[in-house]
């Protein structure tokens, strides 16, 4: 009997210890949920006060920012999984000049959000009776919403890196004509920085030039600015003045002939485009003027044998 009582004791005892160990921890837990909580709400505010007067070049990325930034960049922030995307996307938006809309994270949200909201503008659409779309088609809406800001940001890119190209030429022979002036290379980019007409390869030689003063020598501001324009041209033009400033070859003569030989790639290049479009334009001469210009000169001559006929 005593042994018993005793025994119901100890395990009275043990049950009450248990249950103190497992309000510790459901105590821990709420705490450190609400202290998660708590930080994921700061960071979602920082994040917007940061990102609520940035500008906006996309109209859908003007009017969605407060959503994907506020619910789905706190998802993507410091997960080791989205590292090397991440990476990638970088490299991209800031070839895109969208350096000062985007942050990776913030585009890979972006990315996310789409994934949910192009289907359910369709199911809107659809139950409104606006559209007609099945459900297989909003799965393949969805994908769409993935994939959008990138075609968005390779077709930036494309129209970015055709304006380099346009510049390159003047841009180059202004270098030229400033080194050959008196002034040094770093001051040649600053002149034509503040004389120039504004453009992206003029944004990116400004960008060189808050390099150099933060401390980044002449040779890493170039490549940096080769990297981030991620073009043939800009990366053999930044090696060979690297060289030749390495060499202490005379920057301005080198200039010059770059310019001579860029002017000789454009010229070459519009007469290639030329001929491309020569060929292209052989299918409709052939399909719809040359039936034309037979009915002009052979219908005359056919309508009058059909009327000697008669």
């Amino acid at each position: 009997m005593f042994g018993s009582t005793v025994l119901s004791a100890v395990e009275r005892g043990t049950f009450v210890v248990y249950t103190a160990y497992a309000l510790i921890f459901v105590a821990t837990f709420l705490v450190m949920r609400f202290l998660v909580q708590e930080q994921e709400a700061r960071e979602a505010e920082e994040n917007l006060g940061e990102t609520k007067n940035r500008k906006s070049s996309n109209s859908l990325v003007k009017a969605t920012r407060p959503f994907f930034t506020q619910y789905f960049v706190p998802m993507i922030r410091g997960k080791p999984y989205w590292d090397t995307r991440r990476a990638l996307y970088k490299r991209r938006i800031i070839a895109a000049g969208l350096r000062e809309e985007f942050t990776p994270d913030e585009f890979i949200a972006f990315k996310i959000f789409l994934i949910f909201f192009f289907p359910l503008v369709g199911a809107v659409l659809t139950i409104t009776g606006f559209l007609d779309i099945a459900l297989w088609q909003l799965g393949i809406v969805a994908v769409g919403g993935w994939f959008f800001p990138d075609l968005w940001v390779r077709s930036r890119i494309r129209v970015r890196q055709a304006q380099v190209k346009r510049a390159l030429p003047f841009v180059v022979d202004l270098l030229a004509l400033s080194t050959e002036a008196g002034l040094d290379f770093v001051g040649a980019i600053g002149k034509v920085v503040e004389k120039a007409k504004p453009s992206p390869l003029i944004e990116e030689l400004e960008q060189v030039l808050k390099e150099i003063k933060v401390g980044s020598s002449r040779a890493e501001g170039l490549r940096e600015m080769a990297a981030r324009l991620d073009m043939p041209e800009m990366s053999s033009l930044v090696a060979i003045l690297i060289s030749a400033d390495q060499m202490g070859a005379p920057i301005g003569r080198t200039l010059r002939q770059q310019s001579d030989q860029i002017r000789v790639q454009r010229f070459t290049m519009a007469e290639k485009a030329g001929a491309a479009a020569a060929q292209k334009l052989m299918f409709p001469v052939i399909l719809f003027i040359l039936p034309a210009v037979f009915l002009l000169i052979f219908g005359p001559v056919a309508l009058g044998f059909l009327g000697q006929g008669d």
